[in-house]
Parts: structure tokens; sequence; C-alpha cells
């Protein structure tokens, strides 16, 4: 019996052994060969244009046409805000610049007349275009209860809710422009020498696990002295399908 449990214990210690040996010496996937090529370099997909929208008031938000991963085209409406008192504010400035007006042109008639003087009528004219003013300031506030997509795009990330009162500067929504995707890749600063805009070089994708052209499109007038790398943006051939900002992958640049 403690022989047939020794022939059983060598054999399990030599099939691991075998499982082990063919694990260090199994071929590397693809992947891994261009992670450990040389001037293998990671690069991250970014949109061409990404903001925060925040609000510009202190309110309570009314109307949120946002939702995670939808589409919004420039000019749209993403945000309104309560803007009843912005409204009642203009009333109240509209009714001052006809009075204003109206005492203006009064005195300018009783200044033909000369029952009034100068001086009356200079301030006539200046309570006239300050009254003016109030309702160009209320117009202004009452444009900040809507936040209008600045671009086509996307919305990635939503900040705020519906009826949500919220402060000057809060953030409301996160959005990314639509069109191509670049790539940003921060290179060794010893192959500066063999790189213009416009050089091409391979790039593979791990969330897709496609291999892409692209060219160099800017580089970064300083190199980095504590890494010693230079910042490079690239852009990929054409219009891929699949690709989304936020994926990474491994650039393959030829050095000198």
């Amino acid at each position: 019996m403690k022989l047939t449990f020794s022939l059983k214990r060598l054999a399990s210690t030599t099939l691991l052994s075998s499982i082990v040996a063919a694990a260090q010496t199994s071929p590397p996937s693809a992947h891994t060969d261009a992670a450990n090529a040389p001037n293998a370099i990671r690069v991250l997909l970014s949109a061409e244009l990404e903001t925060t929208l925040a609000s510009q008031m202190v309110g309570r938000i009314t109307t949120l046409n946002a939702s995670l991963g939808s589409a919004v085209s420039k000019g749209r409406v993403i945000v309104a805000f309560d803007c009843s008192e912005a409204n009642a504010k203009l009333q109240m400035a509209e009714a001052d610049y006809a009075m204003a007006r109206e005492t203006l042109e009064t005195k300018n008639n009783l200044r033909k007349l000369e029952a009034a003087g100068d001086m009356e009528v200079t301030l006539a004219a200046a309570a006239a275009d300050r009254a003016k003013a109030t309702i160009a300031v209320s117009r202004t506030l009452i444009a900040q209860c809507t936040v209008l997509a600045p671009f086509s795009g996307r919305i990635v990330k939503l900040h705020a809710k519906p009826f949500q009162g919220v402060t000057m500067g809060t953030p409301l929504v996160e959005m990314v422009s639509d069109g191509p995707l670049k790539l940003r890749l921060n290179v060794p600063s010893k192959l500066l020498r063999s790189l213009r805009i416009g050089t091409p070089f391979e790039v593979d994708i791990d969330e897709t696990g496609k291999t892409y052209l692209a060219k160099i499109t800017a580089m970064n007038a300083r190199v980095d002295a504590v890494s010693q790398t230079l910042e490079l943006e690239a852009r990929i051939d054409g219009r891929p399908v699949g690709l989304l900002a936020g994926m990474t992958g491994i650039a393959r640049v030829k050095g000198p």
C-alpha cells in the first residue's frame, strides 16, 4: 500500500513538473511580443474635444436632457434651470428703462423750451443708459439658465440629477466630441532624431486586439527633463469602427 501511495505521489509530481515546464517554454502571445518589443510604447486613445459643463448660476435644475452615452448635437439644451426670478428681474429692468426713456424725452423737450438745464438732460440720459445696461445684465442671467452643448458628441458622465439644487461652478455633465480619435503617447527623447510630423507607426489596441496604422500629427516643443520623453499626438488612418476614447494599446515606433 505504501508502494502504491509513493507511485501516485511520484506521478503527480512528475505531471506538475511537466505543466510548469510547458508553461515556461510555451511561445509568448503576439500581444506579449508587442509589449516586449524594442521601442514599444503605451498609448491612450482620447477624443478631439472633451469638457465638463458646469453651472454658471445658483439655481434648481428643471430639465436634464442627458443620459450616459447619449448623443447630443451642438447647441442642444442639455440642462435647464428654474429661471422665474431672472425673468422677473428682466421685466423690472425693462419697466425702469421705459420710464427713464420717457424722462429723458421730457427733459429734451424742456431743454428746447429752455425750461431745463444741460445738467438735467445729462442726468436723465445717464439714467436711461443705466436702465438699458440692467436689461443686458438680466438677459445674460437668463441665458445662463440653459446649458448648451458646445459641440456635437456624447455624454460620458453625469454629475447632476433633475430637480437638484446647485451652486455656481457645480459640475453637471462631462462630454466628448464625435469624430476621429487621437492617440497620445510619450516617446523616449532619443527617438526625436527619426520622428517628424507624418511619421507612420503601428499601434496595437488592447481592447480590440487589432493592429492599426497611425501617423504623428503633433509634437511637443519641449522634452520632459525628468523622464526624458517627448509628448506626441497621432491619428489612426481612416475611421475604424469599435474604437472608443479611453482605450489603450502599444505603439511600435521605429528608432534611428
